[in-house]
C-alpha cells in the first residue's frame, strides 16, 4: 500500500476561520484513518500580509483542536528552489515573460467578454520580437511570468466530485511569478507536494480549476500528480459566504467555551449525507471518514446551530473525555453537566459545592424552619424531597414560594443544577450552616 502523505498548507495572513479549519481537519482524518502523515506547511511567500502573530495563532488554533503534525516545512525558506525549477522550466519554455501591464490585461479581459468569448490569455507575449523587449525595458516595465498549458483534455477522478475535466484551451496559462519577482501560490505549492511525497491534496472547491493547470505543472517539473479531493466551500445559513463566516475562527469559538471536538464532529458531517453526531475521540471520528458520502452542495454554517449542538455534546459527554481539564470526580462532573453551557463552568459549581460562599437569605422564617428540618446524612438524590415535603408540611409554602429561597440559601444563586442532585455534593454541615444564613 502506498505511504499516504497530505499537507495542510495555511498563508499566515489572518486568523484561522472555519473554512480553513474544516480543511485541516479532513486532511488530518484521512491521514489518520490510512496510516498515514500529516504535514503542516505554511505558505509565508506574502512578506506584506504575513505576520508572526498570525502563524503562533494558527498552531495554538490545531494544537487545541487535536490537530498535531509530525512533519513541517516553510515557503520562505525554500526560494533557492523555486528558482531552480523555474530558471529550468524557461528554458524549455513551459515558463515564459510577459510585459502587459495591469491595465493592458484588463482591457484584453474586458474586450474578450464584449465579444463573448471567455477572458483568457490570448499569449501576445509568446510572439515578442528581441526588440519588442529591449522596447519593453527602455521603458522600465517588468515581466511577470506565466506557465505555458500544454494543448489537450485535463483529466482527473476527484475523491469527492469524480470525474473533472477541462480542456487547456479553455484555461489562461497562469500567472506564477509577479513584476516584483515574488511567487503565486501555484508554483511553489506544486514543487513542494512533488518534493515532500504528497499523495492527497484536500482542498475547498475554490481550487478545482487551479487542480487543472497545476497536474500539468506536476507533469512538468516531474513529480508525480497526487489524488485530488475538493470539498464544497462552506457558506453562511443565508446561502452564501457572508463576512462574519469568514472572520469567525477557533479562537472566538474557543474564547465562547465551544468544545474542541463539539467544533470537529460538525465540521466533519456538516454537507455529508450522515448525521451531525458528537464524537468524543479524533481517532473515532477519522474511522468514519467517507469521501463518498461528501455532498455536492454547499454546507450551510450556522454558527448559533454549532452553539447548539455543543451544548449537547457537553450534556452527554463522558467524563473520560473531560477528566484532565478538571479537577472534580466522576460523580460530580455526571451531577452537573446537564446544566452546564460551557466546561469551565464546572469550576463556578465546585466553587457553590466544595467551598464557602455567601448563603442570600430570602425567606429567614423559611430557612430557620429548613435548618432544623435538615435530615442526618447520607444523603442521596431521594433526600431533598423528602426534606421539602417536611418543610412544606411545617411552613405551608410550596412552589417557587419554598424551593426559591432554598435554592438562593443553599447555593447563592437563583438558578442551577436540580437541589436533589446539589444537596448530597453540598454536604450536611455546609448546608446546615448556609440555611442559618453563615458562610459556609
Amino acid at each position: 500500500m502506498t505511504n499516504i502523505k497530505v499537507r495542510f498548507a495555511p498563508s499566515p495572513t489572518g486568523y484561522m476561520h472555519i473554512g480553513n479549519t474544516r480543511t485541516a481537519l479532513f486532511n488530518w482524518l484521512w491521514a489518520k484513518k490510512m496510516g498515514g502523515v500529516f504535514m503542516l506547511r505554511i505558505d509565508d511567500t506574502d512578506f506584506a500580509r504575513s505576520k508572526k502573530e498570525y502563524e503562533d495563532s494558527l498552531r495554538e488554533s490545531l494544537k487545541w483542536l487535536g490537530l498535531n503534525w509530525s512533519e513541517e516545512a516553510r515557503q520562505s525558506a525554500r526560494f533557492a528552489r523555486y528558482k531552480e525549477v523555474t530558471e529550468a522550466l524557461i528554458k524549455t519554455g513551459r515558463i515564459y515573460a510577459c510585459y502587459e501591464t495591469p491595465e493592458e490585461l484588463e482591457f484584453k479581459r474586458k474586450r474578450a467578454l464584449s465579444k463573448g468569448l471567455p477572458p483568457i490569455y490570448d499569449r501576445q507575449a509568446l510572439n515578442y520580437t528581441p526588440e519588442d523587449i529591449e522596447n519593453f525595458k527602455k521603458e522600465g516595465r517588468k515581466p511577470h511570468y506565466r506557465f505555458k498549458l500544454n494543448d489537450g483534455e485535463i483529466v482527473w477522478q476527484d475523491a469527492v466530485r469524480g470525474e473533472v475535466k477541462y480542456l487547456a484551451s479553455n484555461l489562461s496559462d497562469p500567472i506564477i511569478i509577479r513584476e516584483d519577482g515574488s511567487y503565486l501560490y501555484h508554483l511553489p505549492s506544486v514543487i513542494d507536494d512533488a518534493d515532500f511525497g504528497i499523495t492527497h491534496i484536500l482542498r475547498g472547491e475554490d481550487h478545482v480549476t487551479n487542480t487543472a493547470a497545476q497536474i500539468q505543472m506536476f507533469e512538468a517539473v516531474g513529480g508525480k500528480v497526487p489524488t485530488f479531493a475538493h470539498l464544497p466551500l462552506l457558506t453562511g445559513k443565508e446561502g452564501k459566504l457572508s463576512k462574519r463566516l469568514g472572520s469567525l475562527g477557533v479562537r472566538e469559538l474557543r474564547q465562547e467555551g465551544v468544545e474542541n471536538m463539539a467544533i470537529c464532529s460538525y465540521l466533519a458531517k456538516l454537507g455529508t449525507s450522515e448525521d451531525i453526531r458528537s464524537f468524543y475521540s479524533l481517532e473515532e471520528l477519522a474511522e468514519t471518514l467517507d469521501f463518498s458520502k461528501i455532498g455536492h452542495a454547499q454546507p450551510k454554517f450556522d454558527v448559533e446551530d454549532l452553539k447548539r449542538f455543543n451544548l449537547k455534546h457537553i450534556h452527554n459527554m463522558p467524563f473520560e473525555a473531560v477528566k484532565d481539564k478538571v479537577n472534580v470526580s466522576k460523580e460530580f462532573f455526571d451531577a452537573v453537566k446537564p446544566n452546564l453551557n460551557t466546561i469551565s463552568d464546572i469550576a463556578f459549581w465546585d466553587n457553590v459545592c466544595n467551598h464557602e460562599i455567601t448563603p442570600v437569605i430570602e425567606n429567614k422564617l423559611l430557612t430557620d424552619t429548613a435548618a432544623t428540618l435538615l435530615p442526618e446524612e447520607p444523603f442521596d438524590e431521594g433526600t431533598f424531597g423528602a426534606f421539602m415535603n417536611e418543610v412544606k408540611a411545617k411552613t405551608g409554602l410550596k412552589g417557587k414560594d419554598l424551593f426559591h429561597p432554598i435554592r438562593l440559601a443553599l447555593t447563592g444563586e437563583a438558578s442551577g443544577p436540580e437541589l436533589k442532585v446539589l444537596l448530597p455534593l453540598i454536604g450536611r454541615q455546609k448546608a446546615l450552616k448556609r440555611l442559618n444564613g453563615q458562610k459556609a
